[in-house]
């Protein structure tokens, strides 16, 4: 494994559509993708690094990309970032990496883009697990959130983000325990967010997929942290009324990343649900 910095560097996708995506790829078997969510310095393996082991143990094959705009991959700043274009990004990246059938791992913008694979390539898409997916409410709900309203007061304001500003930004909006904005998490975050610009958070639309959730016709496992300070509650029940097949494991003492707060049982639910 290669490392860049204090984050791994392994393979590179040149798409079809001109831009060109990084992604990780590791064990073998059926293969379950991982889709990270936004915010300052997002990268698939910060947001997923406590997971992938589980999985790879349990047999299966783990792919996770950065988006389009996030880690490793292209950060154009001369275009839009309709949700289209996360999924279109993404879509080419598994063409590349061989990938013709798989279950796909969303949290927050990955879980919208998740939603979006799914409705548009559903031979692709088996199972989808779900951590607090966007595009489940409207935006004057999500500026009512306290973890988002922390966010457009760091960003809006056009201050510096420093470590410190960083870990006080993770410890109150993404997280009930504040134990873990660790150092480690904050570095791999700061590295990312020095060679990125602001366009792919101003530009990205995201429409909401309430109404086209009833499309979904593959298994859905959901999960929500009931101490989330980012997605509205609203989307539970979104996700609760409108999805056919759903598993929705409501999660207490955790925040918006059920995947790092809670990781063991996280792990161990999502190998059963691959599994069964």
């Amino acid at each position: 494994m290669a490392m860049k910095g204090v984050l791994p560097e392994e393979n590179y996708a040149d798409l079809p559509n001109g831009y060109r995506m990084h992604y990780l790829d590791r064990g073998t078997g059926y293969a379950v993708v991982f889709l990270h969510g936004s915010g300052p310095g997002a990268s698939g393996y910060s947001n997923f690094k406590g997971n992938l082991d589980a999985l790879i143990e349990g047999g299966f094959r783990c792919v996770v990309p950065d988006h389009i705009g996030y880690g490793f991959s292209d950060k154009p700043d001369d275009v839009e970032y309709p949700l289209s274009f996360f999924v279109e990004c993404i879509k080419q990246t598994l063409d590349h990496a061989g990938v013709d059938r798989c279950t796909v791992i969303g949290n927050s913008l990955g879980g919208a883009v998740a939603i979006g694979l799914a409705l548009d390539y559903p031979e692709l898409v088996e199972k989808l697990i779900l951590m607090a997916p966007g595009g489940l409410s409207e935006m004057d709900e999500y500026r009512e959130m306290a973890g988002m309203q922390k966010m457009f007061e760091v960003f809006g304001t056009g201050r510096a983000v420093t470590s410190e500003v960083m870990k006080d930004l993770f410890s109150f909006g993404l997280m009930h325990d504040p134990a873990h904005a660790t150092d480690e998490l904050i570095a791999e975050r700061m590295q990312i967010m020095q060679i990125s610009n602001g366009q792919v958070i101003a530009a990205m639309k995201v429409p909401v997929l309430t109404e086209r959730l009833r499309e979904l016709h593959c298994p859905v496992l959901g999960f929500w942290g009931l101490n989330e300070r980012m997605m509205p509650d609203s989307g539970i029940m979104a996700l609760g009324k409108n999805c056919a097949d759903l598993r929705l494991i409501l999660v207490s003492e955790c925040g918006h990343w059920v995947m790092v707060e809670h990781r063991e049982m996280f792990n161990r639910m999502c190998l059963d649900f691959l599994t069964h």
